[in-house]
């Protein structure tokens, strides 16, 4: 599969979700304003940092995307890092997932990987 046909899958998989908990980080601003969000409200989160270019993300977009309808305590969020360069320059890895607890960072897992992926959304969600 070509990136571009990728894209246009990971494109059609984001806008499947039933819960309205997935958001996409349109730019640096919208990110930081997300990471107030989860800081004031304490909600439970995990943080998808990919890339369009990369192809370990494009794999494990839609399993993200469907792991969201699964977690429904859990806020998804999806910021590609070339959209949000500023607020990404500490990312190193794509695809790299932050979980987040009560405001504050609590675990980090790097690479695609659905079934470790689901093992630390379920730790991390009250479901």
């Amino acid at each position: 599969m070509e990136n571009s046909e990728v894209l246009k899958a990971t494109e059609t998989q984001k806008l499947i979700n039933r819960r309205g908990n997935l958001v996409t980080a349109s730019s640096d601003e919208n990110l930081k304003d997300i990471f107030h969000h989860i800081r004031t409200s304490k909600s439970a989160a995990v943080i998808n940092f990919g890339a369009s270019w990369c192809h370990a993300c494009g794999q494990i977009l839609p399993s993200f995307n469907k792991l969201s309808n699964k977690f429904p305590k859990l806020s998804f969020i999806y910021a590609d890092i070339d959209e949000c360069p500023e607020t990404t320059q500490h990312i190193r890895y794509t695809p790299t997932f932050h979980f987040f607890r009560d405001g504050e960072r609590v675990d980090e897992m790097f690479g695609a990987g659905e079934e470790r992926l689901h093992d630390r959304l379920w730790l991390h969600s009250d479901s």
